[in-house]
């Protein structure tokens, strides 16, 4: 392990703090001999003090300057003076303002690995009329594939013959399923239904749909800039004037002891400590309404969010098609037609046929028995329910099997709907079933919430057809709509939005969105219905099955953000005080260093205010964010992305 890994460990772990305040305490036993205490405190400083000084001489070297630069000079001032304990205090407190913000960091997301543990790992290949299990890796271009139900289609490919339904929500995030027979084109990381198919491999593996969305996630996760910490930001233009302080003091005094009490009172320690002790208490204080933050950086990038961009299936809508509307053929009634499908549905394993029983269900009706259950994949059922035979399914499969006068079929149809269920009772066109995804409880008033945060631009990016997208629109009131897209297409139309200088974030839930998730500068996913990988590439997961907590998270974050910015303000204007008076030789660096901890409380004791409840205040959005114009809000646009 190279010096340079090991040093980042070792200044990053909270035993390291726990230690330096074991060995404060030790020497402080052992004051009654007072060069046992000296020994004590000097091992500690240069022990405890060594690998932070040596990283921020790295650091130095790549021209990154930070809270560290002072703090290290105050250790190796302590230990020139022979002042060990003031620089044992400047260890404790830089170590644990590290433990501190480790903490808060959280974990690292997994998200490559479990798309990548999600992944197809054998096909069945058909040669020489045997079929056989094989790699995927080894699946060549023109390869025949067999598809068997519930299999994950292995690679990109075009169907021969068989027929079946296709699960395409990890690609597209789609609930409805995509009918499959000889002609159509597979991807892979689509889920078969109940039928079987062959189908002919146009790509490889590695070239196909499912590597491709792996293959983005890996890229704007690796090309996503990364953040300058709050605390930097102050420490910029704070080290300087320190170091500035200290040059003046020397020059006028030729005091090297009053030099180093500068120092001491001037280590950034409401930098380090502040802004962990604040975003803490916002995680702590979102994870109680069951929002998961899963870094201080992740905090602080949402605190400053202007674009909210949003997937449709699942996270706007609920994910799951149900009955819309019942189209009923003359001499027909909706309970006739209900019962009649349910009866023949409640023994098929199409998604639709459990939307079906479940919506007569929930009426009160009853599912009645049915006989000589025929089933052709991927186009509908057939059978006898009470003496008449009854059929359900796609408008190819019903129609050329009984009588249908044009006009009646035509008044049943809507051609503005994205899925139909036909249904024939003794011969007869009886009615059509139409379904539809149906918008989430609350989205309008989210979208005006945020709108009072100070979010004045708004983005649906959806794989559903453009008119599908354009309603929901209109129903949550969003201002611009794109729909046909591909898990490629919502990532750069991220990338897009910040090239522009937006800072984005993308609320969404399946497979289809985690490159979206990884690409935005905060990506918020939806776990409750098992987003699994989405909720790995995220920033923030929200467990519960609501949109709501998306505007309360951002609440959060802006409050803890605030105010670890009140808390920096503060306590840098308390140590530049401290500094002044060092300067004129009434603090000695042992009472300066004391004096700094009382700083150091007053801080903590201010950041812990963001673990409490958001007031009505916390509305507001921050001055660069309400000063913008919008000039979005009220158009509602919708376009089609095609790559």
């Amino acid at each position: 392990m190279s010096r340079g890994r090991w040093t980042h460990t070792a200044t990053r772990n909270p035993g390291l703090a726990v230690t330096t305040l074991a060995l404060i305490a030790g020497g402080i036993v052992a004051l009654a001999d007072v060069s046992w205490a000296r020994v004590i405190w000097t091992s500690g400083v240069i022990f405890g003090g060594a690998p932070l000084v040596w990283r921020t001489a790295l650091a130095g070297l790549r021209g990154r300057f930070a809270t560290d630069v002072v703090a290290s000079l105050a250790i190796i001032g302590a230990i020139a003076l022979g002042q060990p304990l003031a620089g044992l205090i400047i260890v404790l407190m830089q170590t644990g303002g590290e433990a501190l913000e480790r903490y808060a960091e959280g974990k690292a997301s997994a998200a490559l690995d479990a798309l990548e543990r999600a992944a197809p790992r054998v096909a069945h290949v058909e040669r020489a009329g045997t079929v056989l299990d094989v790699a995927v890796t080894d699946v060549a271009v023109g390869d025949l594939l067999v598809v068997r139900p519930g299999d994950v289609l292995p690679c990109d490919g075009e169907i021969v013959d068989g027929r079946s339904d296709l699960d395409t929500s990890s690609l597209t995030g789609e609930p409805m399923p995509r009918p499959a027979y000889a002609g159509s084109k597979v991807m892979s990381g689509m889920i078969n239904g109940s039928g079987s198919f062959r189908y002919r491999a146009t790509a490889v593996a590695a070239q196909s749909q499912y590597a491709t969305i792996v293959k983005l996630v890996r890229d704007a996760q690796g090309s996503k800039a990364p953040l300058q910490r709050l605390a930097d930001r102050y420490a910029v233009w704070f080290t300087p004037v320190t170091i500035a302080a200290c040059a003046i003091a020397a020059a006028l005094t030729r005091d090297g002891t009053r030099v180093l009490a500068i120092l001491v009172v001037a280590t950034p320690c409401p930098l380090i400590l502040a802004t962990p002790v604040a975003l803490i208490g916002g995680i702590n204080r979102a994870a109680r309404h069951f929002i998961i933050i899963r870094s201080g950086g992740a905090m602080e990038r949402l605190a400053s969010v202007d674009t909210a961009v949003f997937d449709k299936t699942g996270t706007l809508t609920v994910g799951k098609p149900r009955v819309e509307r019942v189209s009923i053929a003359p001499a027909f009634d909706r309970a006739r037609i209900l019962s009649a499908a349910a009866a023949l549905e409640a023994r098929s394993s199409h998604l639709l046929a459990r939307v079906i029983v479940e919506a007569v269900e929930a009426e009160g009706l009853s599912v009645e028995p049915s006989g000589d259950h025929e089933e052709v994949a991927g186009l509908g059922v057939a059978g006898t329910v009470q003496g008449e035979r009854v059929l359900v399914g796609a408008r190819a499969y019903v129609l050329p099997q009984v009588r249908a006068e044009s006009a009646v079929t035509s008044s049943l149809e809507n051609p503005e709907a994205t899925l139909q269920a036909y249904v024939a009772v003794g011969g007869r066109l009886a009615g059509v079933i139409e379904f539809a995804d149906r918008v989430r409880p609350g989205v309008p008033e989210l979208v005006t919430e945020l709108r009072q945060q100070g979010i004045d631009e708004f983005v649906l990016l959806s794989g559903d057809s453009a008119d599908a997208v354009q309603r929901i629109a209109a129903r949550a009131g969003i201002d611009e709509a794109s729909g046909d897209l591909r898990p490629a297409d919502k990532a750069a139309f991220i990338r897009a939005r910040q090239a522009g200088g937006r800072r984005v974030m993308m609320v969404g839930d399946g497979i289809n969105d985690a490159p979206a998730l990884s690409a935005a500068d905060v990506g918020v996913a939806l776990a409750s219905q098992n987003a699994g990988i989405a909720a790995e590439a995220a920033d923030v997961v929200i467990l519960v099955d609501s949109i709501a907590p998306v505007a309360y998270g951002i609440r959060v974050s802006r409050r803890a953000v605030r105010i670890a910015k009140q808390s920096i303000w503060a306590g840098l204007s308390l140590s530049a005080a401290a500094m002044i008076v060092a300067g004129l030789g009434a603090l000695p660096p042992a009472l300066g260093a004391a004096l700094q901890e009382a700083i150091d409380v007053a801080v903590i004791l201010n950041a812990l205010r963001a673990s409490g409840e958001p007031g009505a205040n916390d509305m507001v959005a921050p001055a660069r964010l309400a000063g913008r114009r919008r000039t979005r809000t009220g158009a509602h646009h919708v376009s089609t992305i095609r790559a």
